[in-house]
């Protein structure tokens, strides 16, 4: 039986290790000069498709300036692109250009290059199918 002390412990340290994890993943592509804004943006883009600077702004929880702010970043770079609106003629939707979306498969390559190696280097066999197994355990809390 787990004793709750201990899994509060364990709670804590986790969270901990996943903010130091990311920020050791970030550290794997800082040549990319994005800001958490602009790759979250610009990823939503990729994965969710083109849409307004409003939607946008909601979706990322910001003020429409700030959201402008960093598409005009993210547009001056040609990493996206402003198109016209499919029905409304007053609006423009922002898309992730090829670029955008190039520049994201090499982040995220040279993130799980980075994970990958310092798996292999710091874990030993036996070590390493625990962590197989855990990825599981922590899907389940990430879709719970």
């Amino acid at each position: 039986m787990v004793h709750e002390e201990q899994l509060s412990q364990a709670v804590t340290e986790l969270r901990v290790l996943t903010g130091q994890l990311m920020r050791r993943m970030r550290a794997a592509h800082e040549w990319a000069a994005l800001t958490l804004s602009q790759a979250a943006v610009l990823h939503r883009l990729a994965t969710e498709g083109p849409d307004t600077p409003a939607a946008l702004a909601r979706a990322e929880r910001v003020r429409p300036q700030s959201m402008g702010a960093t598409l005009g970043a993210l547009e001056q770079q040609g990493l996206v692109d402003r198109r016209p609106h499919p029905t409304d003629g007053r609006q423009v939707v922002m898309a992730a250009t090829e670029n955008g979306l190039a520049l994201l498969a090499e982040i995220r390559t040279a993130k799980e290059n980075w994970l990958l190696q310092a798996v292999r280097s710091h874990l030993d066999p036996e070590e390493q199918r625990t962590l197989i197994d855990s990825v599981a355990l922590l899907r389940r809390l990430v879709e719970s």
